[in-house]
């Protein structure tokens, strides 16, 4: 690949998906912070010295519209990170159409969105890398988190088939990369140390968000399908999702120490307060 152009990112107006912003504009890439949010998209942007961009994932035009100005600018898509998502907890049933619908077109439609308009700049143009920050709820069954789980085992079905149609279409320069942490210490989870549908995102050790951009930073430099954070967790997921009998019987446990995490934090903030 020749010197290093247009990025974006998109849901980086806090949390993982700035740092990530941050990283890209640290290694020299024009980027194009995107949230939905314009306030948080345009301090991030302004911080970090990137470009912003009001964006929702759901709409493949707008998305269409994001690659063509950072194509504009920078001459040339690089990289381009589906880091937006929403978190709803919660039993399916218990969960609303319109609520269902956000994550799953969020997080899976979003993901495709994306994809779909980065390849279609990278084809011909010197190739890319897109990253997927997927969930290890997309890899096994997640008490709680039905839907969330449901909209990620899609975006990362979704991303490996792409990858295996590159591949057969004799496409050799464009990387698809989906990066699957655990439970990360973000907005999305600090209103839910009080929630018992989300016990199984604290079961494991929270992870930082500058923990899954330093993962990002990895695969960008040698990309691989899937990466777990942390592997152990991952192999944990996988071992549960090849043996479904064995990791619907380990759920009550895993619950169980999320609870005790849960009410770690919850003592801690109040404590603070």
């Amino acid at each position: 690949m020749t010197a290093k152009a247009g990025a974006v990112v998109t849901g980086a107006g806090r949390g993982v998906g700035k740092l990530v912003a941050r990283m890209l504009v640290e290694r020299g890439y024009t980027v194009l912070v995107t949230d939905v949010d314009e306030a948080t998209a345009t301090a991030t942007a302004t911080e970090i010295g990137a470009i912003a961009r009001v964006l929702d994932v759901r709409d493949d035009a707008a998305v269409e519209a994001a690659r063509d100005d950072i194509v504009a600018r920078a001459g040339r898509l690089d990289v381009w990170v589906n880091n937006a998502g929403v978190l709803v907890t919660g039993p399916a049933w218990e969960q609303d159409a319109a609520t269902r619908r956000l994550m799953v077109e969020v997080n899976a439609l979003g993901t495709i969105n994306g994809t779909v308009a980065a390849i279609q700049a990278m084809r011909g143009n010197g190739g890319g890398h897109v990253v997927n920050i997927v969930s290890l709820a997309g890899i096994t069954a997640v008490v709680g988190e039905a839907v969330y789980a449901a909209s990620k085992h899609a975006a990362i079905g979704f991303s490996l088939s792409t990858l295996a149609d590159l591949r057969q279409a004799g496409v050799q320069d464009i990387d698809i990369s989906c990066v699957c942490p655990d439970g990360i210490w973000t907005p999305m989870l600090h209103d839910k140390v009080d929630d018992p549908a989300a016990a199984l995102s604290f079961s494991g050790t929270l992870l930082q968000p500058a923990g899954v951009a330093a993962a990002v930073a990895a695969v960008l430099d040698e990309p691989k399908p899937v990466t777990t954070i942390p592997r152990w967790r991952g192999a944990l997921a996988r071992l549960a999702d090849t043996f479904p009998r064995f990791g619907l019987r380990a759920i009550p446990f895993m619950v169980a120490q999320g609870r005790r995490t849960q009410r770690k934090l919850a003592a801690r903030d109040r404590s603070r307060t």
